[in-house]
């Protein structure tokens, strides 16, 4: 079962998955395998219909709105996106706690390469979702002693690929409307298309339809696309980041012995930390977001969410021109894509990249 979750950190977005092994097929850990199926049983089983919470006089007037709005996305999705037509994101779960899973990641110690989770039909991803924080501690304080770098996410939100009829969670009430209407457009689209062991795939060809899909919801409601201001400073951040990670890369290539390539890792973080406060306050004086992020420690696990989950969105926005901007062709040309050999599909997808121009639009508005 995966779980695609987008979590804000100091004001950064990442997308991320978590890949659980429920009703897929056995799990070699026994014990994680239970920790996972009563996790999503209980879930299940806290589940409201959106309409009764809304009816009901106890609940609170900014909660109801925001889940009528939330509903009326949905229709959107299916109807106006050529989105799946169930019964996802039209149940509501109340938790008492501030995420619904937990996702531990894991890196060698000289490697920005992820020890990969590998899973029936969702395949391998980059790291394992746990529905208790405790647990997620244990499992990476396990992989800290066998000598791997680690790094714990909380994530506020879920899908199964419609293997289940997900649920809207209160802790995504946190996020802002688009944010909220955007991922449902995401998870849609999940159940739509997917494609084993090809997450950048995936999650670029979803992000697509996020994006657009808000834009064409603020359209349809008359209303003015909200600028992009904090997305082009994620962007920025991101790609400082992604050029740690590169630096890391090279280092542990190297051939250097294990001392000058822990103190060289060191060196090239502290790097990081010097070469943000130069581009934050030439771009961003008085905005501060990223501080308390990059005074956290920093190692090659934290970075393993970066920039993983958007690489194609260009390539899918120039099959989008070529689809005409209708839905149904597009998704037919993501679905032949999907089909292809992972190589040629990567090759497609380069070509399709190379024929965006530099400055083109995410998609045709």
């Amino acid at each position: 079962m995966t779980f695609r979750i987008r979590i804000l950190h100091s004001g950064i977005r990442l997308i991320v998955y978590t890949v659980v092994a429920v009703v897929l097929g056995a799990c070699a850990d026994l014990r994680y395998y239970a920790h996972v199926t009563h996790g999503e049983s209980a879930l299940l089983l806290q589940r409201r219909s959106v309409s009764k919470v809304i009816a009901d006089s106890a609940t609170d007037p900014k909660l109801a709105a925001r889940l009528k709005l939330s509903q009326e996305a949905r229709q959107f999705a299916s109807v106006k996106l050529d989105l799946p037509d169930n019964r996802s994101y039209t149940y509501y779960v109340q938790l008492n706690r501030p995420y619904v899973v937990w996702n531990v990641f894991a890196t060698p110690r000289f490697s920005v390469d992820a020890v990969p989770q590998c899973f029936p039909i969702a395949g391998c991803v980059a790291y394992r979702g746990w529905f208790d924080e405790q647990k997620a501690k244990e499992g990476a304080e396990k992989l800290k002693a066998e000598g791997y770098d680690v790094y714990i996410g909380g994530v506020p939100a879920y899908s199964t690929l419609g293997w289940f009829s997900d649920p809207i969670i209160s802790s995504m009430m946190r996020w802002d409307d688009d944010e909220l209407i955007g991922t449902i457009f995401h998870e849609l689209a999940h159940q739509l298309i997917y494609v084993k062991d090809d997450t950048p795939f995936n999650e670029s060809y979803a992000m697509f339809v996020e994006d657009q899909g808000v834009r064409e919801w603020h359209r349809s409601r008359g209303e003015t696309v909200a600028n992009n201001h904090d997305q082009v400073m994620d962007d920025g951040f991101t790609q400082l980041v992604l050029d740690l990670r590169e630096r890391l890369k090279k280092l542990y290539k190297s051939g250097a012995d294990q001392e000058a390539m822990a103190t060289g890792k060191q060196r090239e973080i502290e790097d990081f930390r010097a070469r943000y406060v130069v581009w934050r306050d030439k771009n961003y004086p008085n905005d501060h977001r990223y501080d308390a992020w990059v005074a956290r420690p920093i190692n090659n696990a934290t970075l393993l969410p970066f920039g993983l989950y958007d690489q194609w969105v260009q390539s899918f926005a120039a099959l989008f021109k070529q689809a005409g901007g209708q839905w149904p062709d597009f998704y037919a040309r993501v679905r032949a894509l999907a089909k292809q050999p992972k190589t040629e599909r990567e090759n497609t997808l380069r070509a399709l990249l190379k024929s965006q121009e530099p400055s083109a639009a995410m998609a045709t508005d």
